[in-house]
């Protein structure tokens, strides 16, 4: 399939009139549903705003592609649209941006319309190409352009892919969350950085459509290095005892001839599989790894402990909307649905959380063997008492006793590699993670766990108002970042540990930041475009639901003043929730829960309510109005 088979005239515009990273958004999702290519405008839209949430789709060199995957699409389309002004799109160089192409994929789109896609990205990469672009006078000439320029790519990839592949020295893995577009840019900036420095280079993908180019056990054998430029997990156990350098693959877009650099001089460490590497003859390869050592493997526990916490903690806070009581069948409120909620909730989902928490984390540091000795440990400080922080030192002890069991196992004979993960793993693993836990860990972190308790009942007003206003701020430095998840944590903890009034802040601080610029456009409507001023009817719905990152696209936009707004908000209502003396038993937030709420649930709306506005109120203040 050609480009000019998505790409047609009706869905081109030569000269943008937008001004704006989001109205360049608004304009060509609109050409998009226009031409009738879409199912649902604003579901696409939310989705074009979610990817861009991720990271900036603006990838330098005046080129922007914006894209998603998702059934509001009804057609694969391409978008294209031009500035020849430029528009700021936050792009990785800094630079404007004049030619946009935006994707819309359906959810089901098969292998053939995504390499369809992924082929444009590679076109892009040329600079002459791209001057052919900018100065097309018609719709025609650049539909002309585009399938020329395609039909000599589709050539002299099937000549690439007739000829064998090459052993070369330097071997590279792409890959980013959507698969459609870094993907192949970073892969085509790697390709054609080393053809110019004359390295030899294979770059294996993974996109959409799977595994491309994929690296063979010889390729890797005979590499004198590899650049692993992903933003999603890629297979690593292959690359065992080679030089691997570690970064996001913008990256791979941007640096391509430093990590090439940095590959050919083996500056990178020795991966030794599990998660652990040891320095090499340079430089600590990861180094542009953000998501590396301790936050890497405690935000993989917590991600995946996520969804029992949400699952679980609204199912809890359903059975308390029958009687905080009405799940115990000895209570005089006793509700049989209430009884079973808080079976599957509490019991189950929210059982589950500390194991599965302490599971994960174990198993980013060694890999599937650290799984089942981090779920019992976990398993181990919940039934015991430790609690939250039980479970962390679980996940982190069970994945480092397994690496250490790997290093003590790696001198076995070879005829016994089979039976380290299904037997000397998990048996030694799962024993040492267990006495350590019983014997050392669990009384010392439960008395723990009752001092802090303790001490957050003994608190004053004011140093608890003090606890609610840096709890409500955190939640809204970064909107769902590792600070919001930090503070949320917390809470859980909290709960845990028998202490409400800390997750009331939190869930209140969580939920001021899309209600309170939901509040704002519909004031200071001079403030916001056009797309911002919709985008805020939504905010409404995701503020109530506690969707904290509905203000994401607001605070990208505008970063300088929303955020410094919307944390003031949100630690205006964290503190007035400790100030009213509210807790909140359900490890959830939104609407829903407020009826559960120890306390008066009127003044928890209160709170809620005043720092939203204090949020909106700021950002009119702070912003400049807006000339679409």
């Amino acid at each position: 399939m050609r480009i000019t088979d998505l790409l047609k005239r009706e869905t081109i515009v030569l000269n943008l009139s937008s001004s704006s990273k989001e109205a360049v958004i608004d304009e060509l999702v609109d050409t998009l549903d226009s031409a009738g290519r879409l199912a649902g405008r604003d579901e696409f839209k939310k989705a074009i705003l979610a990817r861009e949430a991720q990271s900036t789709t603006g990838i330098g060199e005046g080129i922007a592609i914006p894209h998603a995957k998702t059934k509001a699409v009804k057609t694969p389309a391409i978008a294209f649209g031009r500035s020849q002004a430029g528009v700021d799109y936050e792009s990785l160089d800094g630079q404007p941006s004049h030619l946009f192409f935006m994707i819309a994929a359906p959810e089901g789109a098969n292998n053939t319309h995504l390499e369809t896609l992924s082929r444009l990205s590679s076109l892009l990469m040329d600079p002459a190409f791209r001057k052919q672009l900018m100065e097309a006078e018609t719709a025609d000439d650049v539909l002309s352009l585009i399938d020329a320029r395609d039909k000599d790519e589709e050539e002299e990839q099937e000549q690439v892919e007739a000829e064998p592949s090459a052993k070369g020295k330097v071997l590279a893995v792409t890959a980013c969350p959507t698969g459609i577009a870094h993907t192949y840019m970073a892969a085509d900036a790697l390709k054609a950085k080393a053809k110019e420095m004359g390295v030899d280079i294979k770059v294996e993908t993974n996109g959409s459509t799977g595994v491309k180019n994929a690296l063979t056990p010889e390729e890797i054998e005979h590499a004198t290095a590899i650049i692993v430029a992903a933003d999603k997990q890629v297979e690593m156990e292959r690359f065992k005892g080679k030089h691997v350098i570690q970064v996001p693959v913008a990256d791979g877009i941007r640096k391509s001839q430093n990590l090439i650099e940095r590959a050919l001089k083996q500056e990178a460490p020795v991966y030794q599989g599990s998660g652990n590497s040891q320095s090499g003859n340079g430089q600590n390869g990861t180094s542009g790894d953000k998501r590396s050592g301790f936050y890497k493997h405690l935000m993989n526990g917590v991600s995946n402990m996520l969804p029992f916490v949400v699952g679980g903690g609204i199912l809890i806070a359903i059975s308390f909307m029958f009687g905080i009581k009405a799940f115990d069948p000895n209570d005089p409120s006793h509700h049989p649905i209430a009884e079973a909620l808080m079976t599957i909730g509490g019991t189950n989902a929210f059982g589950l959380m500390i194991p599965v928490l302490a599971g994960f984390i174990a198993m980013s540091i060694a890999d599937r063997p650290g799984f089942a000795p981090g779920m019992v440990g976990g398993f181990i400080a919940a039934t015991g008492g430790a609690g939250f922080l039980g479970g962390l030192i679980a996940g982190f002890l069970a994945g480092y006793l397994v690496v250490g069991l790997k290093k003590v196992f790696s001198g076995l004979p070879q005829s016994l590699e089979g039976i380290k993960p299904v037997l000397l793993y998990p048996f030694f693993g799962i024993l040492l993670t267990g006495l350590i836990m019983l014997y050392i860990v669990i009384d010392p972190v439960k008395a723990l766990n009752e001092g802090l308790t303790s001490w957050l009942k003994g608190m004053g007003t004011g140093n608890l108002v003090l606890l609610g206003l840096i709890l409500g701020g955190m939640m809204a430095i970064d909107m769902g970042g590792p600070i919001n998840k930090a503070a949320f944590t917390f809470g859980i903890a909290m709960i845990d540990a028998g202490n409400f009034a800390p997750h009331a802040a939190i869930m209140a601080g969580g939920m001021v930041p899309p209600l309170g610029l939901a509040i704002a456009t519909t004031i200071f409507k001079n403030k916001f475009t056009k797309a911002e001023k919709e985008a805020g009817k939504t905010c409404y719905f995701m503020g109530a639901s506690f969707i904290t990152e509905g203000a994401i696209p607001f605070a990208a936009a505008d970063p300088g003043r929303v955020i410094p707004a919307t944390v003031v908000g949100s630690a205006v209502a964290g503190a007035l929730t400790m100030m009213f003396g509210i807790g909140l038993p359900a490890p959830h937030g939104g609407v829903f829960v407020i009826p559960v709420v120890k306390g008066n649930p009127l003044l928890y709306i209160l709170a809620i309510l005043i720092g939203s506005i204090v949020t909106a109120l700021l950002v009119g203040f702070l912003k400049k109005p807006v000339n679409e």
